[in-house]
């Protein structure tokens, strides 16, 4: 059995008052069912990371380097999200891949580094709206899977996949239930293949794409679903709150 993870990426957004307005939320969160995460700017990641201290709450960055150190403006190291108090990173987001051209060859280099500082990866992929309608959607999502990761195997129990199909982030359209079912399975059997029979069971599968408060239960009430990454609705603690209590806690 895995336990659920619903993990908010506040993206380019969120202030002090956002990190108080959580704090207001802290019980709610604690009481959740599954694991909660949350993945605010670089700024703010020490700030939310000493609030929350104490509980049972995690934080993360949204993003690192490849390298450890140098002469890389305006950049992040793994080591400096550590320090900062973060436990996971998110990688590969489609935003990322899109808008600032990142390829898969890169987010494997962007692993291997925060998991040489002892970083969790979610590793997001997924596919464009082009791609779905071409029937290419299956086969993007393996090659961006199989290119994502490093030539050494990563710990399962340190990586969660998170399929955020890009035609539904921010949209307020998620994906089927018949679409995310179909994903979810295929993406099961590539992480079998990729890093064993038990391995690959205790890989967390997340959805995100326009999940809230009113699909959240539906959602994470399918197969192989473990969880997911919320976009939008987590800039409103209580939103996300009602997120994570929907998780349901464990999946088989």
């Amino acid at each position: 059995m895995r336990r659920k993870l619903v993990a908010a990426n506040w993206k380019m957004n969120g202030d002090d008052a956002l990190t108080e307005t959580y704090l207001l939320a802290q019980n709610k969160l604690e009481a959740s069912p599954c694991d909660v995460l949350i993945c605010p700017p670089a700024t703010l990641l020490r700030s939310l990371s000493e609030t929350f201290r104490n509980t049972n709450i995690l934080v993360g960055g949204q993003n690192c380097h490849h390298e450890a150190d140098g002469a890389f403006t305006g950049e992040i190291s793994a080591s400096h999200l550590r320090q900062c108090g973060a436990s996971h990173v998110i990688l590969g987001h489609s935003e990322r891949r899109l808008g600032q051209g990142e390829d898969s060859h890169t987010v494997a280099r962007k692993v291997r580094r925060a998991r040489e500082v002892g970083l969790d990866i979610i590793l997001c992929i997924g596919e464009t709206f082009q791609q779905r309608e071409s029937g290419l959607a299956l086969d993007t999502l393996e090659g961006q899977l199989v290119r994502s990761l490093p030539s050494e195997q990563v710990r399962p129990e340190s990586l969660t996949i998170a399929y955020e199909p890009v035609w539904a982030i921010g949209t307020g359209h998620a994906a089927s239930s018949n679409d995310i079912v179909e994903v979810h399975s295929f993406l099961r059997q590539k992480c079998v293949e990729l890093l064993g029979g038990v391995g690959g069971k205790d890989v967390r599968l997340l959805y995100g794409g326009s999940m809230n408060p009113g699909n959240a239960a539906k959602i994470l009430a399918l197969p192989d679903v473990d969880g997911g990454l919320i976009g939008g609705a987590s800039l409103n603690p209580g939103s996300f709150a009602r997120i994570a209590a929907a998780s349901g806690g464990r999946s088989h």
